[in-house]
């Protein structure tokens, strides 16, 4: 890999680890030192490389220096003297300190400041945010993109963020057995966001899309590593996420235009992730807990079947059922129409959409659309075109015009 590949790449990768690391060293209230000095680890990288070449073992060379400009700050300010020096004996030198960077501490870091950023003092959104900016590496730029906002937004954001638990003086641990229990559903819910935030997105940028979910899949692997948070609702949320992912390439095609469920080529989904979301929702079912996660895993499940065997629409209609009477949420209401559609008729779907009076929603006005289509052209035209003036993404627009014109032919 070439010096101007490496970089970014390492960047990517290795940042989320040494900023965790630091966190942890250096207490919530120091996050931008944290920051800081990781930047500045990479800034150096970039500039000593450049002039030297790339040394033998690239991501040691930047733990190494990570740690001696950690400890380096330690030394000049009151971190080292009040929150440091009174945890080491007395004979151990300041230059012994060491700064732990092997996998397992890694590991560790990450897990506890998930927790600790899925503070109820913050809101959702904000949470999310941190968690892609300390937990996953990502640029102030990249957050941006994915929320379809601008940088100063972002940033405004994640500074409110980080003063709020500054304020609160969180701390960076794993909490206790039974806090862990009224932290996780927080913890959860920040994990789905994140997935959805790539798979949903409005966002043009592709590879962007399929790395949030990724690191959203990567930082849920945590959690089933660890065994006071390996709990079936976990196993329920990464099945979910696998079971997606499967799908992720043959929703666009190859010039980034929408391709819709019925239209997917089932020999592109990735079998090997459908494996193991069937794996996993077999591991969500040992509780005694049916949770938003096992549901909607299991409608997931049921759209990895291209074909209607074993009454699948009718699972799937069963399975809506279940969630909207514990999560109820528009969204999943009106996808529930849709299998009642399939299940009733058209005329079944569309008496009950039309009860939600969901008008202010592009996807409302689509499904309509394309329920009317075969018994009401001209209601079914104006709900497309009703969608094309709410739609916001040009992908979606131009799917929404292809239904237009071919319901006008």
């Amino acid at each position: 890999m070439e010096q101007h590949e490496l970089i970014p790449h390492l960047f990517r990768n290795e940042y989320r680890k040494i900023v965790s690391v630091l966190c942890k060293l250096f207490g919530i209230a120091h996050i931008e030192t944290a920051e800081d000095i990781t930047s500045d680890t990479f800034l150096l990288a970039a500039e000593t490389w450049g002039i030297r070449g790339l040394p033998e073992n690239p991501t040691a060379w930047l733990y190494f220096v990570a740690k001696n400009k950690a400890i380096n700050h330690l030394k000049r300010n009151g971190l080292f003297r009040d929150k440091i020096a009174p945890q080491i004996a007395p004979k151990e030198e300041a230059e012994e300190m060491t700064i732990d960077l092997s996998e397992q501490a890694i590991e560790d870091s990450q897990l506890q400041m998930m927790f600790a950023i899925c503070h109820p003092a913050i809101g959702q959104e904000a949470q999310v945010g941190l968690a892609l900016r300390i937990l996953c590496g990502f640029g102030i730029e990249e957050i941006a993109d994915a929320f379809l906002s601008g940088k100063e937004t972002i940033n405004k954001r994640l500074f409110r963020a980080k003063e709020k638990l500054r304020t609160e003086a969180v701390t960076i641990a794993l909490p206790g057995r039974d806090e862990i229990g009224r932290r996780m559903d927080t913890v959860i819910t920040m994990l789905y966001l994140l997935f959805n935030e790539g798979y949903y997105s409005q966002s043009q940028n592709v590879q962007l899309r399929k790395d949030l979910c990724w690191e959203a899949m990567r930082l849920t692997r945590l959690l089933l590593d660890n065994p006071l948070t390996n709990r079936p609702e976990v196993n329920a949320l990464f099945s979910l996420m696998c079971f997606h992912a499967s799908r992720f390439e043959s929703r666009t095609d190859a010039s980034g235009e929408i391709v819709l469920y019925e239209e997917q080529d089932e020999h592109s989904w990735d079998q090997e992730l459908i494996t193991q979301g069937n794996y996993y929702l077999n591991l969500a079912a040992t509780g005694a807990t049916v949770t938003r996660y096992h549901l909607e895993a299991g409608i997931a499940f049921w759209h990895t079947i291209k074909t209607d065997l074993n009454g699948k629409w009718a699972q799937i209609l069963q399975l809506y059922n279940h969630l909207l009477s514990i999560h109820y949420s528009p969204i999943a209401a009106l996808n529930r129409t849709y299998a009642l559609a399939r299940v009733k008729g058209a005329a079944a779907g569309i008496a009950e959409a039309e009860q939600l009076n969901l008008g202010g929603s592009h996807l409302y006005h689509l499904l309509l659309g394309e329920l009317y289509k075969d018994g009401d052209k001209r209601k079914s035209l104006h709900h497309l075109e009703q969608a094309m003036s709410l739609a916001r993404s040009a992908p979606e627009k131009r799917l929404i015009a292809s239904k237009i014109a071919a319901l006008q032919q």
